[in-house]
């Protein structure tokens, strides 16, 4: 089955892989342009007066076409909510208060771990939703708030569920250490709940929450090591309060990511500037929480791969648009529009370890957006309203926000 998809005004796509640096500007533009699918994935794509004849056609309607967006960072599935540290927060109230009254992630990892995994794919459904009508066609989904390996599993497997109604990339986040008995933890996890997780193909990547309140470099390396004796890829939370040897452990390891950042000094930089690892810059932290943005101007000029991702969850970024992810990026991290177009599909694809996505280039998937306007640069101009007008995947529309 082909389509041929016209009345394109521009399309405009990087090129397929992981861009570092300057090659993050570098934007193919295309006036005028058609787009041809053939089973999922794209067979041409040029100017529409060049294009070839297809019983099939889809006219766009005039407007511009960009890659689906690639969100490698939320935590989507969990149960309960953080209003109430909201609102102590904005008045002033300590985060060591808000804890030690019940609130803060603990109070997400008990709600969430009370929950079925029924409740999770019923509580993560319309968040998902979200994120889709805002432009985003793969996304990933870290567990974490289970803490108790019980909890964990529910967590990924409701995950699993969702994969059939969205595309989902599946990780195990070792977010937050016990209080008590954490050397047993730190096993527990190595021995019994990676080993399972693999067996049962419940993830494609370990992440490890790395900070001076979280994970040691250390405990890191013994999980890192574990997850990539199962073919797990790995990933890493480092950088955002404190920069304690997570990142360059990251770098020297191979991993997917470093996602936040917001603490990178020059040592870190230049460790993501010198490997294949993708920085994460996660610009909905900054804007709610009011942390110092991550350096993403300094990451580009220095020559890392940066990605773009919402990192949507109750506490600290509750940002459900991945349209609006990039848009911040510009403001806060010091990203150019091109920068951020690319740091959203195929640097955020590379985030996730998939090169078949992101890039709007014969051979790749069919992920696409068809905009409300002629021109791209509404993506990342836009505020508190929604550019996108239709989400294809794989050629297909699965939605978009209709006005």
């Amino acid at each position: 089955m082909s389509t041929l998809f016209t009345n394109i005004s521009q399309l405009v796509t990087p090129a397929p892989g992981s861009q570092r640096g300057a090659a993050m500007r570098e934007l193919t533009v295309i006036e005028n342009a058609a787009l041809l699918v053939r089973d999922g994935l794209i067979v041409w794509v040029g100017a529409e007066k060049e294009a070839p004849s297809t019983p099939e056609t889809h006219d766009l309607g005039g407007v511009a076409v960009v890659p689906g967006l690639i969100d490698p960072h939320t935590h989507a599935a969990w149960a309960g909510n953080r209003l109430a540290d909201f609102e102590a927060r904005v008045a002033g109230v300590p985060y060591e208060t808000i804890l030690a009254n019940g609130g803060g992630i603990r109070s997400s990892i008990a709600a969430t771990a009370a929950a079925s995994i029924e409740q999770l794919v019923t509580l993560a459904r319309p968040r998902l939703v979200a994120l889709r009508q805002s432009g985003a066609t793969t996304v990933e989904v870290k567990s974490g708030y289970g803490m108790n390996f019980d909890a964990e599993l529910r967590m990924l497997r409701a995950i699993q569920m969702l994969s059939h109604e969205f595309d989902l990339s599946p990780t195990l986040l070792i977010h937050v250490p016990p209080t008590e008995n954490r050397e047993d933890y730190v096993r527990g996890v190595c021995e019994t709940l990676i080993p399972e997780v693999a067996t049962e193909s419940l993830a494609t990547a370990v992440d490890v929450f790395c900070e001076a309140e979280a994970f040691s470099v250390e405990e890191t390396r013994q999980i890192f090591e574990v997850a990539q004796a199962h073919s797990l890829k790995i990933k890493l939370h480092a950088d955002q309060f404190h920069a304690i040897g997570g990142t360059e452990l990251a770098c020297q390891m191979n991993a997917l990511s470093v996602d936040h950042l917001e603490a990178s000094g020059p040592a870190q930089i230049a460790a993501l500037a010198a490997s294949e690892t993708v920085a994460t810059i996660l610009p909905g932290v900054t804007l709610h929480l009011g942390l110092p943005a991550s350096p993403g101007r300094v990451l580009i000029d220095a020559g890392a791969a940066v990605a773009v991702g919402t990192d949507l969850n109750p506490g600290s970024s509750p940002l459900f648009s991945s349209q609006m992810a990039l848009a911040l990026a510009v403001r806060l991290n010091g990203l150019t529009p091109a920068e951020a177009l690319t740091a959203s599909t195929v640097n955020a694809a590379a985030a996730l370890g998939l090169s078949d996505r992101g890039s709007l280039s014969v051979g790749m998937r069919a992920d696409f957006l068809a905009l409300y306007g002629p021109d791209w640069r509404e993506l990342p101009y836009t505020l508190g309203a929604n550019p996108v007008r239709d989400v294809f995947v794989r050629g297909n529309s699965v939605g978009g926000v209709k006005l």
